[in-house]
């Protein structure tokens, strides 16, 4: 027997995992599979082939034919409607044929997800199985084989009738449609569960008036009938008439109006309304449930929204907030549940994080390797920079970032744009606009400085947010990387103008730091350009992204200040030489010996801690 398994590779790699699929008859029909997955023996076919799929489609609409057809004729059927029969043998045959090709189908082993298209199992399971049964007994022609075993062209019409009524078990394949299209998301949800719940009631309509008639029309005093009161000699009557009546009653009961024009005349009919009723119960509180369900799940985000609103509203109005803090915490407010259908993050946090990786490289992969920042990198370390990246949404006149505050996290912006602002001496400053593609908050996490200024909204902005500690521990293994960040930020400084730099600490000292003169790259030799970059790796502050701060004197310790020898704030170099040739520039004089506040000689830089005091002798 072979039992191909529903898990194929691809030649790309690409995986189908068809295991997750109903093992119903057929799957959801936003599902798709690959029939060439299936290597199936010879006269077998898939559940979920496409022309099978449309065939099961098909007996469907003859299903709702067998629905009203089969009760209809049981009440009706000695009111002149043989030309029903024609097409009752004609639907018949149909599915007879679809039992034929039940034994052709493949199944899954929901044991072990494996389709078996083994003729003689499927034979066997499908024969053991209660629906076998009762196809076959829904699809004989019981009347046409007992008038040909007793040679008489009229039997039992009664009996016939009630034999008929089997057919109703293909009603399980419109509740298997409906199911399917409950899981299929490219229908409306609503709109099924609407057209369930109308179909139901129709049935139930139908089913019950034509049962109610075939009470009235076997009575034994058909005067005494609730058609009776109303229509003398309803027997002869024509169908149509009956038939309206029969449906008048159901839908004026169902709907508990009660007019009372039609109502029960005999012991019979008043117990079949008594379960009639009791039925309509349930269906009632069916009905209204769904429907109360489908109301309250289309406006439960309206709701939540209002609530959030009022409790702002009350929480500004019990504190006494200002009317434009106010009003930022409701635009804020508003702006997350309108972003939330895009962010998702409920949807995302249940994901395996190599689909989620996935999502994040699709969705910020350009957009990073486009950035000044992250110019020229390998795409592995940006591949695995943007996996744990996050979008945010921010509405207009919000501050992203807040000058002084710790560098907890930089940003690249998406869409929209923002004011770069600084405080100084209690008023607002604007120092410069960021559209979309630059990034914001990355000198202070390169520097690891306090944010030197605020960035604020200027309209609805996106932003992807690269966490600071994250973004540290990336870059050690990838120290090429790590010296194109340094590269590409040098040079982004050196384009800033002169009144921004004023604004921003340690930039000026550590441009100054810089040679003077770059080759370019049309002149320059290899060699060069490698004395270059290890020029700029060593004088760099930026070379393991956590720099160290420390304050450098130029006189002995516990010696009074002189003029022109403050103390400097300088970051930490790599190399005594480099130490020795920043205190120079800043002191004038070449230093030869490096002590501490207590007199202790300093030989090596890594046991140098940050804000220790320094002293050049």
């Amino acid at each position: 027997m072979s039992l191909p398994s529903l898990d194929r590779r691809r030649s790309n790699g690409e995986i189908r995992n068809l295991a997750s699929i109903s093992s119903s008859l057929l799957p959801a029909l936003g599902t798709t599979p690959d029939e060439g997955y299936f290597n199936l023996k010879k006269y077998i076919i898939a559940p979920y082939d496409r022309r099978y799929r449309l065939w099961q489609t098909f007996l469907v609409a003859l299903v709702v034919y067998s629905a009203w057809s089969s009760p209809f004729e049981l009440a009706f059927r000695e009111m002149s409607i043989e030309p029903l029969l024609i097409t009752d043998l004609f639907v018949d045959a149909f599915f007879a044929f679809d039992i034929i090709l039940t034994f052709f189908v493949a199944y899954l082993d929901t044991s072990t997800y494996f389709l078996v298209d083994d003729h003689k199992k499927i034979a066997i399971r499908y024969v053991k199985h209660l629906h076998f049964p009762m196809d076959l007994a829904s699809t004989l022609p019981f009347q046409q084989i007992y008038q040909v075993i007793a040679g008489t062209p009229h039997g039992r019409a009664g009996v016939f009738g009630f034999l008929n009524m089997l057919r109703l078990w293909r009603l399980r394949r419109v509740s298997e449609l409906f199911s399917r299209l409950e899981k299929d998301i490219r229908v409306s949800y609503s709109l099924t569960r609407a057209s369930k719940l109308l179909c139901v009631t129709l049935f139930a309509v139908h089913f019950t008036g034509c049962m109610y008639f075939w009470l009235a029309f076997h009575h034994k005093s058909p005067e005494n009938t609730w058609i009776g009161k109303q229509v003398e000699d309803f027997k002869h009557g024509s169908v149509r008439s009956g038939y309206t009546y029969s449906m008048y009653w159901s839908i004026v009961t169902l709907s508990t109006v009660g007019y009372g024009d039609l109502h029960a005349e005999n012991t019979t009919e008043k117990v079949f309304n008594i379960f009639y009723m009791l039925f309509n119960i349930g269906l009632t509180a069916y009905i209204i449930g769904n429907m109360t369900n489908l109301v309250v799940h289309s406006s439960v985000g309206t709701f939540a929204m209002r609530d959030a609103f009022n409790k702002i509203l009350q929480y500004a109005s019990k504190n006494r907030l200002p009317e434009g803090l106010k009003e930022q915490m409701l635009a804020h407010t508003q702006l997350k549940f309108k972003t939330a259908e895009l962010q998702q993050e409920e949807v995302l946090q249940d994901l395996p994080k190599a689909i989620r990786a996935g999502i994040a490289q699709h969705l910020f992969h350009n957009v990073v390797e486009k950035t000044y920042l992250f110019k020229g990198l390998s795409d592995d370390f940006i591949s695995q920079l943007v996996s744990d990246m996050k979008a945010e949404y921010y509405p207009s006149k919000v501050d992203i970032i807040l000058q002084n505050e710790m560098p907890a996290y930089f940003y690249i912006l998406v869409s929209g744009s923002v004011d770069v602002l600084t405080y100084k001496n209690g008023s607002e400053q604007f120092l410069f606009k960021l559209e979309s593609g630059s990034m914001a908050g990355e000198i202070g996490v390169m520097f690891n400085i306090p944010q030197p200024y605020t960035v604020r909204s200027r309209r609805l902005s996106q932003v992807i947010r690269i966490n600071h500690h994250h973004f540290k521990q990336m870059v050690k293994p990838f120290s090429k990387d790590g010296k194109a960040i340094i590269s590409n930020f040098t040079q982004f400084l050196k384009g800033l103008g002169g009144g921004v730099l004023e604004e921003i600490p340690h930039v000026a000292e550590f441009l100054s730091d810089l040679p003077d003169k770059r080759p370019t790259q049309n002149d320059s030799t290899c060699d060069e350009d490698d004395q270059y970059k290890g020029q700029t790796e060593n004088s760099s502050p930026l070379s393991n992204l956590d720099p160290i701060r420390v304050k450098i004197h130029g006189h002995q310790p516990n010696e009074k200040i002189k003029n022109g020898t403050t103390p400097k704030l300088i970051i930490l170099p790599d190399s005594v030489e480099d130490l020795f040739r920043v205190a120079e520039k800043k002191f004038g004089k070449r230093g030869s010996k490096i002590v501490m506040a207590d007199g202790s000689e300093v030989e090596d830089l890594s046991a140098l801690r940050d804000n220790d005091e320094l002293y050049i002798l």
